[in-house]
């Protein structure tokens, strides 16, 4: 339910030198949400900082034999004019270990001006387009100086209040907590300043949540009713029917199995009613849906306006959607190819393919598949005109890039959340024989190191 990003932190070796404090001069900006430094002929990620800036800096992750450390900015000794004071306390470098604690994931940007944080997000995937698919020069559609904005006018360009998912942890103690970066370590907090009014309306951090792991939030920008999963952490039925008492009788309340993701009805609806390209769409539990209230329009647009210019997308075109979700790009793929075309869904997920399902029941242009792309693929052998490719933050990898070709498309339309993986994609593209060629980037996780891209893929020549 909160996009692709993992809700799963994973706890690191601190390592001997953990804690230890000195003074570096940060380097450029790499994948990940830090800036590249070195002590001593040491490679240190740094984050919290700004290239260019000098810093103070406590080493998180400095394991003696390891190939690099890793470390938080605690005092900025000579600052970059792109500082900014933080917006978040809690998420704030300096005052977090100030306060003898590491700063919550989740807002490794928000002391960079949002402008400079868009050329930070094109420098890095610009360089991981030269690094991995060697691409250097210019591509359609991308200046490669600065990814673009989305909802602007919404949050007045703040960059605040966009996430309509939103994921917690909980304190031993019972309180609404977050995570800090690769860390068990969890920071309790009042308050998501990158979250919708609707998400911190339902306070939270005022409720007893002991004997819950995780809290998982839905709040559509539709305002349609929100949904919040509970995480049990050994709790007891009478325990969760306790907690959800304590929530606005609005709000839908069921359990969330963390290793099976299946939800139980606790009050209230299983699933979140979504408006987005005027088409609604039920997305059940934790489903995959983009976190930014602005994202499905953007995305869908980049894409159509892709496939459309290209002449790949028509009524009767055979085109289909892999990874496909809920059905966003199905819909209005359905929509463009009409009855005399057709679309073939895949999606890997049974309750998201459950949910395209009903999504998309009175479309008889389109056919739902369930399972792995490259089995389905294997299995219902076709030419196709276009697809769309939406995988997960891992990428499709070369597998499956190998098929999507050998299956003849014109174009594809591939919409990525990792530079690195989709740079990597790129490159076993080119090696069959395709090319880059138009290309957009997304800020549609401000304050954050994440962005979005959306390419367009066709066969060279």
């Amino acid at each position: 339910m909160t996009g692709k990003t993992s809700t799963h932190p994973a706890p690191a070796d601190s390592g001997a030198h953990a804690g230890e404090e000195f003074i570096l001069e940060v380097g450029p900006v790499a994948h990940g949400g830090h800036c590249v430094a070195r002590h001593q002929g040491r490679v240190i990620f740094v984050r919290h900082g700004i290239p260019g800036e000098k810093v103070r800096v406590r080493l998180t992750d400095a394991g003696e034999k390891a190939k690099f450390w890793r470390a938080d900015v605690v005092e900025v000794l000579e600052a970059s004019p792109d500082r900014v004071e933080h917006f978040w306390r809690a998420a704030d470098s300096g005052r977090a270990w100030g306060a003898g604690h590491p700063p919550v994931g989740g807002a490794e940007f928000g002391h960079i001006t949002l402008a400079r944080q868009r050329r930070l997000k094109a420098e890095v995937l610009n360089e991981q387009l030269q690094r991995l698919a060697g691409i250097d020069g210019p591509v359609a559609g991308w200046s490669g100086d600065a990814v673009e904005a989305a909802g602007e006018a919404a949050d007045g360009g703040t960059g605040l209040g966009w996430r309509t998912r939103a994921s917690f942890s909980v304190t031993t103690g019972g309180k609404l907590g977050m995570h800090a970066h690769r860390s068990t370590h969890i920071v309790p907090v009042r308050g998501m300043p990158l979250a919708t009014d609707a998400v911190n309306a339902l306070n939270l951090w005022d409720i007893d949540l002991q004997g819950i792991e995780r809290v998982e939030v839905a709040a559509p920008a539709n305002g349609s009713r929100p949904l919040v999963l509970l995480a049990p952490g050994g709790t007891t039925p009478k325990r969760l029917s306790r907690i959800a008492a304590q929530l606005p009788d609005d709000v839908s309340v069921a359990a969330l199995d963390p290793e099976t993701e299946e939800v139980q009805q606790l009050r209230g609806r299983t699933w979140v009613q979504e408006t987005a390209v005027g088409h609604e769409y039920r997305v059940t539990g934790a489903g995959f849906w983009q976190i930014h209230r602005d994202a499905p329009g953007a995305l869908v647009g980049a894409v159509t306006e892709f496939l459309h210019g290209g002449g790949f997308l028509e009524p009767g075109s055979v085109v289909a959607d892999l990874y496909a979700g809920a059905g966003l790009f199905t819909a209005v793929l359905a929509d463009a190819v009409g009855e005399t075309g057709s679309v073939l869904s895949v999606e890997g997920a049974t309750g998201s393919s459950r949910d395209a399902r009903k999504n998309l029941h009175a479309a008889p242009q389109v056919e739902i598949e369930q399972g792995r792309v490259e089995r389905v693929l294997r299995q219902k052998p076709r030419n196709f005109d276009a697809l769309v490719l939406d995988p997960p933050r891992a990428g499709a990898g070369k597998d499956v890039v190998r098929q999507l070709v050998a299956a003849a498309p014109r174009a594809i339309a591939y919409v990525s959340c990792d530079p690195a993986s989709f740079a990597r994609d790129v490159g076993y593209f080119q090696q069959e024989g395709w090319e880059l060629a138009g290309l957009r980037g997304f800020d549609l996780y401000p304050h954050t190191h994440h962005l979005e891209t959306v390419a367009l893929l066709t066969p060279r020549g």
